[in-house]
Order: structure tokens, then C-alpha cells, then sequence
């Protein structure tokens, strides 16, 4: 006879399963199953089964019981489960990547990490123990080096859709209204997501294409996810779209430029230099004669202007 699980294997058991129970999405009793054995956790099926019907009728777990094998989630509304192991250290890793990346993860995921943001937050809310952990968001700050601009708004599903089929490598359809109000329909792949200032960009392939295209998520109107998906294309590479100027409105064009600044407005230049080959010469006026091989784009004529009257003999030679 299999000797009978004493109370606290039972509650170990009931707790990796409470936690490995998803917010979207189901899962299934044979996947917990395999999750628990990977960690080392041996329980036949029938005994998770059983576990998991005793769960759902004590906690808000939804049991979808239409088909087999049965899918379980947490309800919509439920109280996230709480998880006591978490360090003070850990929650305020947490807390940060809830801040900063909510755009860099799949929503899935996001949503699915929901239970242990809300326990992050609350190890951070009270306590000594958490005091100086609490205490640091509030002495760390990524500062703008533009004019701050409110975000726009980008639509829920339209994040979450976008951000599921870029996962899953799936067709997408999008309706799209673009910044002269010229409405678009389009099946397009979608190859990366990039975040710039307050805007979030979709790049993506058109169907019928081999360009790779910009799309910012708060012009998009509505978005479908195909049961269909591709082969992420072997020669597209988020970096070097990014390392071309294409964020920056430019094309990829490589030249040497060359100008002169005022000294104090061009001291910066000298610290955060405009490239790994950038030469200074300085003036008999104390202006500076800068040299650098960048991208050309339309943000660098911008940034140029910017100086108004400090900045002149400015060249552009092709470094290609």
C-alpha cells in the first residue's frame, strides 16, 4: 500500500499549484503534472487532479470542464495568491521590472506575473524589514534629455495582440491610421517592438514586401492575430534596424560629419562623444572643431539646429 502524503507534503503541494496556476491563458492537470516533476515533485495524475478540484472549490480558480483534459485559471477578480518567499530583494526586482518593462515582455507574461507583482507590492508596503528596499525607487531616476512628452495612448488589446503574435511568430491584419489620417488594412509580420521617448513602434514586414516598415501601436485602430505564422526572416536584425537611423528617420547612410561649435555649448561632446572615432580640435576662439562618422538621419539635423548660432561649417562627406 503507497504510504499516505503527511500534511505538510499536502500543503507544499497545494501551494506550488496555486502558484503555477495561470491568470490568462489555462493550464492543464498533466502540464502541472510535468511542471511539478521537473522540480522534483513526484504526485501521480489522479492526485493532482483531486488537489486541483479541491482548490477550485476553496479559491477563485475557474475549472472549464467543457473539454478534456480540463483547463484551470484564476478568475478575473481573485485575490492574488500570496507568496511569502519572496525577499525583500526580490520584490524590488519586481516592482522595477513591473515599472520599466511593462513594454519589453509579452503581455501574456505581464498578465501571468500579475499575482507576484501584487505580493511585491505588498512585502514593499509595510515592515522594517523591506524599509530600505521600499525606500530605493525613490533615490534612483532615468531622466529625460528632451522635452518630456505625455505618452500616447496605445489601446489594451491592441498591445496585447500586437505583443502575442510577435511572441508566437503569427500573421497580423492591422487597421491603420497613419500621421497624414490615411487609413490603412494590411496583413503585415511583425518583426520587433521598440521603444522610443514615450512612443512604442512596431516593426514589421508588409505581406508582399521585403522592407521593413515602423508602425507606432497609437495609430494602429485594430489588430488580429492569424492562425497562421512564418519564419522569422533570417536577414532582419532588430539592432542594426535601430544601429541604421531607422527609429531616427534616416536610411541607413553612413557619413563624416564635421562642424564647429561653441566651447562651452560643445563641452559635453567631449565626455559623451558622437562616435568611437571621434576627433576635437580646439580653436585659437576656444570653439571646438568636431569630427565623427555617424548615421545620417533627420534627428541629427534636428539636434544640429538645436544649437542655432553656436554651430557652423557644418559638412557631411559619405563615409560608405
Amino acid at each position: 500500500m503507497p504510504k499516505r502524503p503527511d500534511t505538510n507534503e499536502s500543503v507544499m503541494l497545494a501551494l506550488e499549484l496555486l502558484r503555477r496556476i495561470p491568470r490568462s491563458g489555462k493550464v492543464t492537470a498533466d502540464q502541472l503534472h510535468r511542471q511539478l516533476r521537473d522540480i522534483g515533485i513526484y504526485r501521480d495524475l489522479r492526485s493532482i487532479q483531486r488537489q486541483l478540484k479541491a482548490l477550485s472549490a476553496h479559491f477563485g480558480i475557474e475549472r472549464d470542464d467543457r473539454n478534456k483534459p480540463h483547463g484551470y485559471r484564476w478568475l478575473p477578480n481573485a485575490e492574488a495568491m500570496a507568496m511569502p518567499h519572496l525577499s525583500p530583494q526580490e520584490s524590488l526586482l519586481l516592482r522595477l521590472a513591473e515599472e520599466h518593462l511593462r513594454y519589453q515582455l509579452p503581455a501574456r507574461l505581464m498578465k501571468s506575473m500579475g499575482g507576484f507583482f501584487t505580493q511585491a507590492r505588498r512585502n514593499l508596503g509595510d515592515g522594517d524589514n523591506a524599509r530600505l528596499e521600499r525606500e530605493w525607487p525613490g533615490k534612483v531616476r532615468v531622466v529625460a534629455i528632451n522635452q518630456p512628452l505625455l505618452p500616447p495612448t496605445i489601446k489594451p488589446e491592441v498591445f496585447e495582440t500586437v505583443s502575442d503574435a510577435l511572441y508566437a511568430n503569427r500573421w497580423l491584419h492591422v487597421d491603420y491610421l497613419n500621421a497624414t489620417k490615411k487609413r490603412v488594412e494590411a496583413d503585415v509580420m511583425p518583426l520587433g517592438l521598440a521603444q522610443q521617448g514615450p512612443r512604442l513602434y512596431l516593426v514589421c514586414r508588409f505581406e508582399g514586401y521585403d522592407d521593413d516598415r515602423a508602425l507606432a501601436l497609437h495609430r494602429i485602430q485594430s489588430v488580429a492575430m492569424s492562425t497562421l505564422d512564418f519564419q522569422r526572416p533570417k536577414d532582419f536584425d532588430l539592432k542594426r534596424y535601430d544601429d541604421e537611423a531607422r527609429f531616427r528617420f534616416g536610411k541607413g547612410e553612413r557619413i563624416r560629419l564635421s562642424f564647429t561649435i561653441d566651447g562651452d555649448y560643445g563641452a559635453h561632446l567631449l565626455e559623451t562623444p558622437l562616435s568611437g572615432d571621434q576627433t576635437v580640435k580646439t580653436q585659437k576662439d576656444g570653439s571646438l572643431r568636431i569630427s565623427a562618422t555617424v548615421v545620417d538621419s533627420l534627428l541629427l539635423a534636428q539636434w544640429l539646429r538645436g544649437f542655432g548660432e553656436n554651430v557652423w561649417n557644418v559638412r557631411k562627406q559619405s563615409a560608405e
